[in-house]
């Protein structure tokens, strides 16, 4: 029975590959609509609290305690949600704490000879807190610590990963550059005693306000510390139409090799979204193609308490 369990775990692992090469590859999933809309090029952004997931410096320059709740519904049963929120101490600086929970559906659970034993839910889970600061008064830094936490059946794994970033703004001028260094850390506890390496990435990126259209680029290398770097780019623009509504749109290059299935990734790799101001709550919605294997959809909802 245990090495059939095993197998399962493999074989499990193995197909949740389409995010990645490393284990706790749900981190490298866009938990915010808005990003995910932009094509996941959001290192440069702020204001927003979903920014700790991307550049820890970013949660500096948020207003009153934004919370933020976000859900995505990926392929077949596999579900996700997100809530992060800010908060000031004065003479200290600012915080931020982050919750992510994946849920991969139910599956089978069965003995050597196929007989059914029960079933299981594989799941994610990771808590991150924040600190944000000014360094000058364009420049910010903010430091993250995220506990980690995955089981499929009875196996369990556990780890602890921190973020850097820091942001250079320029509001006079519409500029934001962004960088950070995200999920540096290791499992402490193993799946089959097999220590896997977690999705460290090296994201660079900026930002810019145009000064005569309502609207706002982004631009980000996503896998600096990757041999093909210069692949892992992502562009998104924000279209402000009325205080109300924003259009956006964005272009993941190396989602798109990724999707392609034969010779043809379809949309693979290109997402769009809307943002509507209701009564002081912001409704972000998302939709991410992959081409031929399938779409996303996230929905999130922001509100400020003052």
């Amino acid at each position: 029975m245990k090495n059939i369990k095993i197998i399962t775990v493999l074989l499990f692992a193995f197909s949740l590959q389409v995010l990645g090469q490393n284990t706790y590859d749900f981190l490298q999933l866009d938990s915010s609509p808005r990003a995910s809309a932009l094509g996941g090029a959001y290192v440069a952004s702020s204001g927003d609290p979903n920014i700790v997931f991307y550049n820890p410096a970013g949660i500096t320059n948020s207003e009153n305690i934004p919370i933020s709740f976000s859900f995505l519904k990926h392929l077949a049963d596999i579900n996700s949600v997100s809530l992060a929120s800010t908060f000031n101490i004065d003479g200290i600086g600012k915080f931020a704490s982050a919750l992510r929970y994946i849920n991969y559906g139910n599956f089978e659970e069965r003995d050597e000879s196929g007989a059914e034993l029960g079933s299981f839910n594989p799941s994610d889970l990771a808590f991150t807190i924040t600190y944000g600061n000014h360094l000058t008064e364009n420049i910010t830094y903010g430091a993250s610590m995220k506990l980690i936490y995955s089981n499929i059946a009875s196996y369990s794994s556990f780890g602890v990963a921190g973020d850097l970033g820091m942001q250079y703004l320029l509001p006079e001028q519409g500029w934001n550059f962004g960088v950070s260094l995200l999920n540096m850390g290791s499992q402490f506890t193993y799946y089959n005693e097999l220590n896997e390496s977690l999705p460290f990435s090296v994201q660079l990126g900026a930002s810019k306000k145009l000064e005569r259209m309502p609207l706002q680029i982004f631009l980000a290398l996503t896998r600096l510390n990757d041999g093909d770097r210069f692949k892992y780019f992502n562009i998104g623009a924000e279209f402000t139409l009325s205080k109300v509504i924003q259009l956006r749109f964005g272009y993941d290059n190396m989602k798109r090799e990724e999707y392609k299935v034969a010779s043809t990734s379809g949309l693979g790799g290109f997402s769009f979204g809307v943002g509507i101001d209701v009564a002081g709550y912001d409704i972000d919605y998302a939709f991410s193609s992959m081409g031929t294997i399938g779409a996303m959809h996230r929905i999130g909802v922001t509100a400020v308490i003052k």
